[in-house]
């Protein structure tokens, strides 16, 4: 009883603090967006930042990295369990190109925001044309030197669940050409409630896996990766 009411105190003065402190950044990256990008995304890398402490310092949440590998050229195809991650992105990579549902960056402030940060709207209804648009923005990220992130499963997947990745996936892989590292993380058994308990988070980089593999191969082996910590 007494563990659950501190993780309902912690999780409350969390979220005080965590909006709040956050209403700076966002004023900062929408003022900075248009007029100098290199200094709008370190906005948003600290925004990251600031999560990571917040989580660490209110919550107790540590994170810990297993044979972290960060280099450009490759795609990361990283397990999708709660909002952490995907807020913590710009701050675990540098300057990460990700890939996100395309209706996301039609969200009104929030959506021109992330286009300008670099992210990836994928059309899955576009047809060849947006498949096009977004393969060009892709390789000129590519060639700036930015690592590329995908969520393969395309949403967030409760901790303990395994489920077939998006048609998607496979498609980038194959059209891209890019080695990918799967990296499995476990952040939903203690950020994804209400109530946020305290822990370790973990991010474990697996193998890298080369590029032009047949579906099937590539799909078996990053759902086995990303999963390696689903337990």
């Amino acid at each position: 009883m007494i563990r659950k009411l501190m993780s309902a105190l912690r999780s409350l003065v969390f979220y005080a603090v965590f909006y709040a402190g956050s209403v700076p950044y966002v004023l900062g990256a929408l003022a900075l967006m248009n007029v100098s990008v290199p200094k709008f995304r370190w906005v948003v890398r600290e925004w990251s930042h600031w999560h990571r402490l917040c989580c660490h310092y209110l919550l107790g949440i540590r994170v810990e990295l297993e044979n972290p590998v960060f280099r450009p050229g490759v795609l990361y195809a990283v397990k999708h369990e709660a909002f952490f991650e995907a807020i913590d992105m710009p701050w675990l990579f540098l300057n990460p190109v990700v890939f996100a549902k395309a209706e996301l960056l039609r969200i009104p402030g929030w959506g021109p925001a992330g286009a300008r940060f670099g992210l990836i709207g994928v059309d899955r209804d576009g047809g060849a044309k947006a498949l096009r648009t977004m393969l060009a923005e892709a390789r000129q990220r590519i060639a700036e030197g930015r690592p590329l992130v995908i969520f393969p499963e395309g949403t967030r997947i409760p901790h303990g669940e395994r489920r077939e990745l998006q048609s998607g996936f496979a498609g980038i892989y194959k059209l891209l050409g890019l080695p990918v590292i799967p990296v499995a993380v476990d952040t939903g058994a203690l950020y994804h409630r209400r109530w946020k308990q305290a822990g370790t988070v973990r991010y474990r980089f697996g193998n890298e896996i080369p590029p032009g593999l047949p579906r099937e191969e590539i799909e078996a082996r990053v759902e086995a990766a990303i999963n390696a910590l689903n337990g």
